[in-house]
């Protein structure tokens, strides 16, 4: 049995790798006094990827250390990040997430039973917390909140006051999971010094922070959720991992931003304490590293090559990936995957995507339709079918909108009104006045033909995203190219129910206030 580390031993495992360290001082006093109690949070939102294996592998150093770790599921910050996380799919995915990331820790050895588990929506609703909240917003800056968040959350052009909050709940989150220390990656360091300034304004100690440094991804950005290039899924098939590696950016003698040198840097040797590099013979056999430094050396001096490099890892990260693929292929987990994320597949099942089939799935999230307000509306002077309405979307100006609706809704009850708006249709002339986007409206499937504007909820704000349910995550195109014709095939999937909510293939248009709708055109069409 081998002797447990003295504070000096336990030191150097919890801050190998990382980037930077707040608090070293405080962190050696509380080890040679007694274990460390430490959080990792995860805001509940995209799938988890290869480069939470990053933190995982820390973890399993603050547990070698001897520390007390909890790894909070943080639900709630997933909803207040932009919405990246609708709240009826919030429980779904804070499941899948408890599933795969101890999946993933179990994959790479380490004893759940050491762990504490939470969730954030488990303390974060109680009486005490929310009071904390409303006390930290009374001395909180607007500036100091925002400049906090500018790093992990979501930035758009027009912010949800739920952003400016995500801070001072990860700050007050060290004090309720009752830790001497936060770790996480550098991103956060503008949280963690939010949260050194403000805590003790509450009467809260301040606590350490552990930073790791942001691993680029496999084109050599950081790994991302979103860049589907640059990240491999934990649920990738063995040929998919090959393929994306194959494209990924590991230029000969080039170290910097190189994701997959970071990943055994920070992932494979800290599990193993050791790398091999498979080769044939002829290119002088496998070669095993037991030091970092030494293979980066070798493949800066091109004695490693890139290839071989990429297929070592491939085989190392498969090996890993394994005992999770295998724990998903039950039906459960099958099932909860797909109904957290809900993602509709291009081709039909066994079906290959042609060179010339489109880059990308046609989905509603490819759509930008905003809540406008109708600032103006006047007859077209050459059209007397259509109407000039100016509109605001929550941009610098308001934007011009020709729409044939003279026929069929008064211009005194279009004045002020609340509407939807399609805003990256590209422009154009609709006799000589330039429309710069579509009011969606209902339309009656029978004669006499009638037609409803659609209405956002009650108390929504122009400019405000309306998006159908389980499309939140995706940015819209800059610009519909016509030639495509994304609008018009999403189109042809647009219904009113019989409760008149809008619909894309039996999915609500939404807001986040609730359900956008039309006043009477039950199974109507919209256009």
């Amino acid at each position: 049995m081998e002797p447990a580390p003295g504070p000096q031993e336990k030191y150097q495992l919890i801050t190998r790798n990382l980037q930077e360290v707040l608090g070293e001082d405080k962190l050696m006093a509380i080890l040679k006094e007694r274990e460390l109690k430490i959080y990792w949070g995860t805001a509940t939102t995209g799938k988890p990827h290869v480069a939470y294996f990053v933190p995982m592998s820390k973890i399993a150093d603050f547990l070698k250390a001897g520390c007390e770790v909890t790894i909070l599921f943080a639900d709630l910050h997933a909803y207040l990040d932009n919405m990246k996380a609708p709240w009826e799919l919030l429980e779904l995915r804070t499941r899948y997430y408890e599933h795969v990331i101890k999946a993933m820790l179990e994959s790479i050895g380490v004893p759940l039973e050491k762990l504490r588990f939470v969730r954030g929506t488990d303390y974060q609703l109680s009486k005490e917390y929310t009071l904390d909240v409303y006390r930290l917003s009374s001395v909180v800056t607007q500036h100091d909140a925002k400049k906090a968040g500018a790093e992990v959350v979501k930035q758009v052009e027009h912010p949800l006051l739920s952003g400016l909050l995500y801070p001072g709940l990860q700050a007050l989150d060290e004090e309720y999971l009752k830790v001497d220390a936060q770790f996480g990656g550098v991103d956060q360091r503008k949280i963690f010094t939010f949260a050194e300034k403000y805590l003790p304004s509450l009467g809260y100690a301040k606590r350490i922070h552990l930073m790791n440094p942001m691993v680029p991804g496999l084109t050599g950005s950081k790994m991302s959720s979103s860049e589907e290039d640059s990240k491999i899924d934990l649920l990738d098939r063995k040929e998919d991992v090959k393929k994306k590696l194959k494209k990924a950016f590991c230029e000969p003698g080039n170290v910097e931003n190189n994701g997959v040198l970071s990943f055994i840097k920070h992932v494979l040797f800290p599990l193993k304490s050791e790398f091999v590099v498979l080769r044939e013979e002829k290119w002088g056999g496998n070669k095993t590293y037991t030091a970092y430094e030494a293979l980066e050396k070798d493949f800066a001096e091109q004695v490693v090559h890139p290839g071989d490099l990429k297929n070592s890892v491939e085989v190392a990260l498969n090996k890993l990936l394994d005992p999770i693929r295998e724990k998903f292929n039950c039906p459960e987990l099958k099932k909860l995957s797909s109904a957290a994320y809900p993602t509709p597949s291009k081709a039909k099942p066994g079906e290959k995507a042609t060179k010339n089939s489109e880059p990308e799935d046609v989905v509603p999230s490819r759509l930008d339709i905003r809540v406008g307000k109708v600032i103006s509306v006047e007859k077209h002077p050459d059209a007397d079918s259509l109407y000039v309405e100016k509109i605001d979307v929550g941009e610098a100006e308001p934007r011009t909108v020709v729409s044939g609706l003279v026929h069929f809704v008064p211009k005194e009850q279009l004045q002020d009104r609340l509407v939807v708006l399609l805003c990256n249709l590209k422009p154009q002339k609709m006799r000589g006045v330039e429309s710069q986007g579509m009011v969606l409206c209902a339309s009656s499937l029978g004669e006499p033909r009638q037609v409803e504007p659609l209405d956002p909820p009650a108390g929504c704000c122009a400019g405000e995203r309306v998006y159908v349910e389980g499309y939140e995550v995706g940015e819209p195109d800059e610009e519909l190219k016509p030639k495509k014709k994304v609008f018009e095939k999403l189109q042809a999937d647009f219904r009113v129910s019989e409760d008149c909510v809008a619909q894309w293939k039996q999915r609500n248009f939404l807001t986040k206030l609730g359900t956008v709708s039309c006043k009477s055109l039950k199974g109507g069409s919209i256009s």
